[in-house]
């Protein structure tokens, strides 16, 4: 555990000391705009005007989005109490405005962009592909503005895609497999034998 903040401290240096580009705008508005969820609601609301699969994707995107979010930010977030990074390898025109005064671990930005991504994507896999470079990008830009370790990112993903994935699984009236060799109870609705012609006898027939 040690080893592993070590170098997850260490990853968050060199990316600190990464020489000056036009990205450092670009992912300082980007993680801004994806505060509070607000990036992947105006996504959703977008998909939810075309009915079908994008629709789907957009409702089980912002549910998912919508729990992972809670559960990190009431529950998972004060259990592991880890303290923020500290912001000295950091150039001082990619920091946020803001001092952030909740816990790093997990990244509430990167387990927002997990649940949605995967939510979308187990609608409308199309449509969850090209959305995951940006979901990556909102998890990196945490890292590049100083707010998160990688861990908590990497953690933060992870989390968002379990959840999505579990809530799926736990919904009422999902099918599940059927054990082999039975019997399928819509199968005993289906007809198997032709008519049955009986005969009785001293009838005559």
């Amino acid at each position: 555990m040690v080893g592993a903040r070590h170098w997850d401290a260490r990853l968050h240096s060199l990316v600190g000391g990464l020489p000056n580009s036009p990205a450092d705008r670009w992912l300082r508005r980007l993680t801004t705009a994806a505060d509070h969820g607000r990036l992947w609601m105006a996504a959703g609301t977008l998909m939810a005007v075309r009915r079908g699969a994008l629709r789907r994707g957009a409702v089980r995107g912002l549910t998912s989005m919508a729990v992972s979010s809670g559960l990190v930010n009431t529950a998972l977030k004060p259990v592991f109490g880890r303290r923020r990074p500290d912001l000295g390898a950091h150039p001082v025109h990619r920091l946020l405005p803001h001092t952030m005064t909740t816990h790093s671990f997990p990244s509430g930005h990167s387990s927002s962009a997990g649940a949605f991504v995967i939510g979308v994507a187990l609608e409308c896999p199309t449509a969850g592909a090209v959305l995951a470079p940006l979901a990556l990008t909102v998890g990196y830009s945490r890292v590049h503005v100083g707010v998160h370790y990688p861990g908590d990112v990497v953690a933060g993903l992870a989390l968002g895609a379990a959840i999505a994935v579990g809530l799926r699984r736990w919904e009422p009236g999902q099918a599940r497999p059927l054990p082999a060799g039975a019997v399928d109870p819509a199968e005993w609705r289906r007809p198997h034998y032709g008519p049955v012609r009986v005969s009785r006898r001293g009838s005559g027939h």
